[in-house]
């Protein structure tokens, strides 16, 4: 037990370092580079579900609304998946994501998206603080609009994702009911495939705010979120402000025996 935890201890910290430097490697090409960038603010509102009903399987489900400068309708996203649980701390999903984007402001056509979706996912606790981490491959059905009509077409393209979440208690030691954390999470997104040209960077999304443990099984977050993407075109930019409302709940429908 010591050795496998020794290790996916050293693979957090490859991880980590592999994506702070593309980090730091996107944001040297971008100041280097002459952009243009649109500011704009954003609220998101999501509930995140995981239920297991077996020492090895179980479902996901996460549901989003998005608003751009608070009011207008962005963006809808509903994903679900099946869940393989290696072990409590270690698990496999694959899914599929259904996004709607609304038309923006002074257009008419609104898109789909459908975008199936595996992720390796991983937890690991510290003394004082808990990490998640996930890496996610994405397959992209983005339909395409042109001159503000719908083509009846789709353009494909993968999209690479990796997170880094932490939780910090204030209280205690543990993230258990009645405990308000500190929270801190980046992911950066990476873009591939034939239609991809001149935003291989995607985007880069990095929140912090603070949570709170209703149960050992509900937790609300609310905070700050900096999205900044790179458009198609190489040189255009969006940098979002966000108001960001997460809910993450958690079932468990295994019988007593299961669970030792």
């Amino acid at each position: 037990m010591k050795k496998a935890s020794f290790n996916l201890n050293i693979l957090d910290v490859y991880i980590f370092i592999f994506s702070i430097s593309i980090i730091l490697f996107c944001s040297v090409n971008n100041a280097i580079a002459q952009k243009n960038v649109t500011n704009r603010t954003q609220s998101w509102v999501g509930y995140f579900n995981q239920t297991r009903i077996s020492n090895k399987f179980g479902f996901w489900l996460d549901v989003h609304f998005r608003n751009l400068d608070i009011a207008h309708p962005h963006q809808t996203l509903v994903r679900p998946a099946f869940i393989f649980y290696i072990n409590d701390n270690f698990r496999l999903n694959a899914g599929y994501a259904y996004v709607y984007n609304f038309a923006p402001e002074g257009r008419n056509s609104s898109f789909q998206e459908h975008r199936p979706w595996q992720q390796l996912w991983w937890r690991t606790k510290y003394p004082g603080f808990v990490t998640t981490q996930w890496l996610r491959a994405e397959q992209r059905f983005v339909e395409n609009v042109v001159n503000d009509q719908l083509t009846g077409d789709f353009t494909f393209n993968h999209r690479f994702r990796y997170n880094l979440f932490l939780q910090v208690p204030l209280i205690g030691k543990d993230m258990k009911a009645k405990t308000p954390y500190f929270a801190l999470q980046n992911e950066i997104f990476i873009n591939a495939g034939k239609n991809i040209v001149y935003n291989v960077f995607d985007q880069n999304r990095f929140f912090v705010g603070f949570g709170y443990y209703f149960t050992d099984h509900l937790h609300i977050q609310l905070g700050y979120m900096n999205i900044f993407q790179q458009r198609p075109s190489g040189n255009e930019f969006y940098n979002n402000d966000c108001i960001r409302l997460f809910a993450f709940h958690t079932l468990d429908f295994r019988k007593k025996e299961e669970t030792h």
